[in-house]
């Protein structure tokens, strides 16, 4: 009960308006309806009351949720502008228009940024591929045959291309993902915390949740994805074997073997994408189950919180889009590590390209060639193995070729004639002893210096695609018509262009597919002669001419390289046998040297040889002559 003070009568007071804010049976409050000038008529009577009322109802204010007090006090805010006869319907529709006009800008400005952000991505992409793809090629054109003999032709090729794709993609959408998904999951959790710090332990079990699901996705797929880059290589292998042997496949008709083996590739390769994908799958509707369960989560106890007065339902709704914002990033992240785990792996492959340091590198102080002993070539007690093999490919090799003379090799299939010839190149380097060009160890002069004295006709003629002009002029900067017609008529080549209405202008196809055996070893003889070197290296390179055209060469070449240094391996005895000098090698050892007519007295394995090539009557004659050279002794 309530004692009145004397002379106060509750009559006088019109209290219709409180009783239609707060409803007749007091039932409900709705404060936006009350007038503040009927309640301050009250002032008298509330002057009486007793002060632990006001203590009670300041205590019970105080116990509301934040947001209730913030609603209540914008209520009264409200009430308080109708009472001094403010429009408050006009400036409600004027604080919606200014703050749709700032959701206007800021979804304007999110607009150009995404488009920014795609176009700066794809720009960084685009060019972290290229400079990967030129690191890579400049590595490996420094790369000696050791180094590609570690990693096949094949995985180069994966590495450079699928590999570098892998990154880009990878960056391209990391980017997008980097600066959407921190904004999004920071923001969210702000506001989310902003609506209900109570409630806040729902995050801490949403984002736990969503990296052990990633973590555990992390380990199942992340060995699947190396095994899948070296099934990559194996596929390119096959695909490459298959169409660079084709004639040889269908000529002894295993094409259903091939295909078999493609097959076998293709398959295992798709097994490992299919269960990546299964498992990249699987991820999504974790996902969303994961958010399904959250939302109910959230409203089971938001609902709690609502019925104590805790927080009003918009809140509660609000604070769930927020969580939901969170899981979104989360998502984001996720499609990220969709990327992560086979960028790592591509990642990893092209690094180790780039770290691979070749072994045939140039000296930090170069040596210059002495030029009064240009063209000249030495071996001195060479021995080499290859890398992985447990014997020597040569063994105490010493010989010396000089300027004006015709040095030849010639022995059975795989007796090191070659390996002698990418000693002196420097394509390797020797195990034991020195290989001196010019009177300067190999190892001491610029790799650019070398072979810049060395015309090299290789066992394998390859020509690049273009016309036959650029193919001849392949070495030097510039020739004019006149020399290339001297040189392709000095390598027997001049036949064959002339048959053709362009000529010098003939387009070649990749590795000289479109013209024949010898036609190629013809036209690779004409790029080393254009170089007009001191040391001329010629590696079997006259097996596909016939006889005609190889002595017709042999004496061409004998003029045109009369004062430089000719070094020729050879199956034929004819191809060599008016060479200066001939060692026969065997299993990388010489055994035996000297001048035709000598080493078919002196030595047996060449006797065999010649015997196997040439007639009664030649092998007569040159024994003939051996004799009559030591009578003349």
């Amino acid at each position: 009960d309530v004692t009145v003070a004397p002379g106060i009568d509750l009559g006088a007071f019109d209290t219709s308006e409180l009783e239609a804010a707060t409803g007749s049976d007091g039932s409900s409050t709705n404060i936006q309806n009350i007038d503040f000038s009927q309640l301050y008529g009250l002032q008298p009577l509330l002057d009486y009351l007793p002060e632990s009322w006001f203590d009670e109802a300041h205590d019970k204010a105080m116990a509301m949720d934040s947001a209730l007090k913030e609603q209540s006090a914008m209520m009264l805010t409200g009430g308080f502008y109708r009472e001094l006869g403010r429009d408050m319907a006009g400036m409600e529709i004027a604080y919606i228009i200014r703050i749709g006009l700032i959701m206007l800008l800021i979804t304007a400005l999110s607009g150009a940024a995404s488009i920014l952000v795609g176009y700066l991505s794809a720009r960084i992409g685009a060019g972290v591929a290229r400079d990967l793809r030129q690191s890579i090629y400049k590595k490996v054109v420094g790369f000696s045959h050791t180094e590609f003999d570690r990693f096949s032709t094949a995985s180069l090729i994966t590495r450079s291309t699928n590999d570098v794709a892998v990154i880009q993609v990878m960056i391209t959408m990391g980017i997008r993902m980097i600066c959407y998904a921190p904004i999004m999951g920071a923001g969210g959790v702000f506001m989310a915390v902003n609506k209900s710090v109570s409630m806040s332990w729902i995050i801490g079990v949403a984002v736990v949740v969503l990296i052990g699901i990633m973590l555990v996705l992390l380990a199942v797929v992340m060995p699947k994805f190396k095994i899948m880059q070296k099934l990559i290589d194996r596929l390119n292998l096959v695909a490459r074997e298959s169409l660079n042997g084709l004639m040889v496949i269908r000529a002894f008709s295993r094409t259903g073997f091939e295909e078999e083996r493609f097959d076998v590739a293709n398959k295992e390769l798709t097994a490992i994408n299919l269960f990546v994908n299964r498992a990249m799958v699987f991820l999504m509707p974790v996902m969303m189950i994961f958010m399904n369960g959250l939302t109910v989560l959230i409203i089971w106890v938001g609902a709690h919180y609502v019925a104590e007065s805790q927080m009003q339902v918009g809140d509660m709704m609000a604070y769930m889009q927020y969580v939901m914002q969170i899981i979104m990033s989360f998502m984001f992240i996720a499609m990220l590590f969709i990327f992560i785990p086979r960028a790592s792996v591509s990642a990893k492959r092209i690094n180790e390209v780039l770290e691979t340091e070749p072994q045939i590198v140039d000296p930090r102080k170069p040596l210059q060639l002495e030029e009064d002993k240009r063209g000249l070539v030495e071996f001195k007690d060479v021995s080499f193995h290859y890398e992985g093999a447990k014997e020597n490919a040569l063994c105490n090799i010493s010989f010396t070729a000089k300027p004006g003379q015709t040095t030849a090799f010639i022995g059975s299939t795989g007796a090191g004639k070659s390996t002698i010839i990418n000693l002196i190149v420097r394509f390797y380097d020797v195990t034991e002893g020195e290989v001196r060009v010019a009177g300067v160890d190999v190892r001491h002069l610029k790799q650019e210096d070398l072979r810049g004295c060395i015309g090299y006709v290789p066992q394998k003629s390859v020509l690049m695609s273009g016309t036959v002009a650029s193919n001849i002029s392949y070495g030097v900067d510039e020739m004019t018509p006149e020399e290339m017609e001297k040189i392709a008529e000095v390598a027997q080549a001049l036949e064959f262009i002339d048959e053709s209405d362009e000529r010098f202008e003939r387009e070649i196809a990749q590795g000289g597919a479109s013209v024949s055996g010898g036609q190629r070893q013809r036209l690779s003889i004409a790029r080393a002669l254009a170089v007009r070197p001191d040391i001329y290296l010629f590696d079997d390179s006259f097996s596909a001419l016939d006889f005609k055209t190889d002595t017709a060469l042999r004496k061409a070449l004998a003029t045109y390289t009369k004062d430089g240094t000719l070094i020729i391996v050879a199956q034929r005895i004819s191809t060599i046998m008016d060479a200066d000098q001939i060692f026969v090698i065997d299993q990388g050892r010489v055994v035996g040297s000297g001048k035709h007519h000598e080493l078919l007295e002196s030595c047996e394995a060449y006797f065999e040889i010649a015997s196997s090539q040439l007639s009664e009557s030649e092998l007569v004659n040159s024994l003939r002559m051996s004799t009559a050279d030591r009578g003349g002794e």
